[in-house]
């Protein structure tokens, strides 16, 4: 770990030009590298993944202490009607461009729809514009393919997986929270160590290396955990293992009391690594001058099944459970109110235009943010928001959906939204809550305040008015360009339809879509067809222990091309092939001669009958 820090150092001080740094004699002799501090301050959002409001002792947590992150709490300005999306991707897609999911185009978690517009600077761009280094250590989730991963989006240092977590279709097979391969700067790498540690570990030595190079940095370190499939380090699952055999949890069902004592046991490694990270910048003298925001994408996966801070609802729902989240925000230097709870509403989009004003840096150009700037709660001279009404929408996730449908879940619609304002909620249009008197939303009372209805849904219709025409309109992953080529895309990918998991693929389901994807460049591209990666190196029909093999003996590929013109007539072209297959086939491979432009593409996996079993979860694309 050390050389691998030497060498980031160097490499920062050899881009930017820098000189070595001077050293100083200290008290016992040593000598310690003199920084020149940067006059703006240093940035570190860390975002975990479906960690609750409740999730934290701070909030009452009953069985669990986060010291680390209770300090915090206690050391910051608290955000205490903060929300993000009740999904983790659209969240994440707010965050980095200040705008609602409707209009940044990230409004699902998988199924061809969380892909982020790549004409919009991002947060990344934005810091990197100003002088910033960048960096970003952990999840993305807003696109595995070019140009949307974050090497596209403004990070210059990247440690990351692909897609929702670790496990996913596109992730590196087999990764199983330990001693994980993950994607450095463009290329798969093996690290050793639990995959949170290594995220953090990987960030504070980027962060040292920039601040001796007397370069300010924008550190993003979403973490996987305590996301889903529910795994923590051995000490922490047994010290809940102990606390669980106390209390009144001890009789669930084995099964899910483990999945439960992962998903604790990955907060205490949280709570562990925040206070890591907090010693880290002590020890660099880099505390004073960062301004660190700790958040978490959604509501608790656990929390309405044993604490959730006095709101009903979870992940993935309008209820206040799925979206209202912890957030601290501390900065020694910046005259901060620390202490303050903030309580009027806040949102996720708000830290980008945040940002802006307390790093004194220029934005992007001709964007008006969702978000409003919270510089003046933060720092103590207003004490709310005020009479803000805010909307959260997202698309649902297309569950039980085999072949995409004009009806998908998929496909965000207006009356999905929920509408914020005061103590009011209005959900999908049709159920009023006052917070006030029912937190846990029980009584609808949309029929006793048709004025608060009317008021909150004139400011739905008026924001869907403006947003309709942006909201369900599909991103194109890129091909054949000297970006990422080859490539493999994944059924990700898929419009309207959810496959995003190694256990599907192991499963072998019988769904299957199609992919939007635009041509760089004209020429001859080879489409490799798989059921599983390369790295799992099985032939089509071949499965393993605990798996489901699939009879495929015959690939098909269609590539439709879209609004071509000819003399103000629309041509539509097409090209479909077709591949018999020999047992022991691993992969089925068509060469196809394509314009530049948009395409969509369709693949089938067949059966010797002709049924069509799946389409191919893996396409290796290469332009010869």
């Amino acid at each position: 770990m050390k050389n691998f820090g030497d060498i980031v150092v160097l490499t920062v001080a050899l881009i930017l030009g820098l000189a070595p740094t001077s050293a100083r004699e200290t008290a016992d002799g040593s000598s310690k590298a003199l920084r020149q501090v940067p006059d703006r301050p240093n940035v570190i959002i860390v975002m975990t993944d479906d960690q609750g409001y409740g999730d934290i002792s701070f909030y009452g947590n009953p069985l669990i202490e986060t010291p680390a992150l209770d300090r915090l709490a206690s050391e910051s300005v608290r955000l205490e009607d903060f929300h993000v999306a009740p999904m983790c991707a659209p969240t994440r897609g707010q965050l980095l461009t200040g705008l609602d999911a409707a209009r940044n185009g990230t409004i699902n978690v998988s199924s061809g729809r969380c892909l982020m517009r790549p004409e919009l600077e991002t947060m990344a761009d934005t810091f990197q514009k100003n002088d910033y280094v960048t960096g970003l250590f952990g999840k993305w989730h807003l696109g595995d393919n070019y140009p949307y991963r974050p090497e596209d989006r403004g990070f210059q240092e990247t440690v990351w997986f692909p897609s929702s977590h670790i496990g996913s279709v596109p992730d590196y097979w087999g990764n199983d929270y330990v001693d994980d391969v993950y994607i450095h700067n463009g290329v798969r790498e093996e690290y050793e160590g639990y995959c949170a540690n290594i995220f953090f570990d990987r960030a504070m030595e980027w962060m040292s290396a920039s601040a001796k190079a007397n370069k300010p940095f924008f550190a993003y370190l979403p973490t996987n955990t305590p996301h889903w499939p529910h795994v923590g380090e051995e000490d922490d699952e047994e010290r809940i293992r102990e606390i669980l055999a106390r209390s009144e949890y001890r009789d669930w069902p084995e099964g899910r009391k483990n999945q439960f004592t992962g998903f604790l046991a990955m907060i205490l490694n949280i709570d562990r690594n925040m206070k890591r990270l907090r010693e880290f910048l002590k020890r660099e003298e880099l505390e004073e001058n960062t301004i660190l925001i700790f958040t978490t994408d959604n509501g608790s996966t656990w929390g309405p099944q044993y604490f959730n801070a006095g709101m009903s609802g979870k992940k993935t729902q309008l209820l206040e459970g799925g979206h209202r989240v912890p957030c601290f925000i501390s900065w020694p230097q910046g005259d901060l109110a620390v202490g303050k709870e903030v309580k009027g509403l806040t949102h996720i989009q708000d830290f980008f235009p945040t940002l802006l004003e307390l790093c004194e840096m220029e934005g992007p150009d001709s964007v008006v943010f969702d978000g409003m700037s919270l510089v003046p709660f933060l720092k103590g001279e207003d004490e709310a928001p005020g009479d803000r009404m805010l909307i959260v929408n997202y698309s649902r996730l297309p569950q039980g959906f085999d072949y995409p449908s004009p009806n998908s879940p998929a496909i965000m619609k207006r009356e999905g939204a929920g509408v914020l304002w005061k103590r009011w909620r209005l959900l999908e249009d049709r159920e009023l809550y006052d917070l006030e008197s029912d937190p846990l939303q029980k009584a609808n009372v949309i029929d006793r305040f048709p004025e608060v209805a009317t008021k909150m849904r004139s400011r739905l219709y008026d924001w869907w008015d403006d947003v309709k025409d942006l909201a369900n309109e599909p991103q194109r992953v890129i091909i054949g360009s000297d970006q990422e080529n080859p490539m493999m895309i994944t059924s990700c990918e898929w419009m309207d339809v959810f496959v995003d998991m190694q256990v599907q693929i192991k499963r072998g389901v019988h769904k299957n879509s199609y992919m939007f994807l635009t041509v760089d460049q004209p020429g001859e591209y080879e489409f490799e067809l798989r059921r599983w990666p390369r790295e799992r190196d099985l032939a089509l029909s071949e499965a393993g222990e605990g798996e489901v093999a699939l009879p495929i003996t015959r690939a098909r590929l269609f590539i439709g091309r879209e609004n071509v013109y000819e003399k103000d007539k629309q041509a539509f072209s097409f090209k479909g092939e077709t591949s018999e297959l020999a047992a022991g086939d691993k992969f089925a491979t068509f060469q196809v001669s394509l314009d530049a432009g948009p395409i969509t593409l369709h693949t089938w996996f067949d059966d010797e009958y002709d049924n069509s079993l799946c389409g191919a979860y893996y396409v290796y694309v290469k332009r010869l």
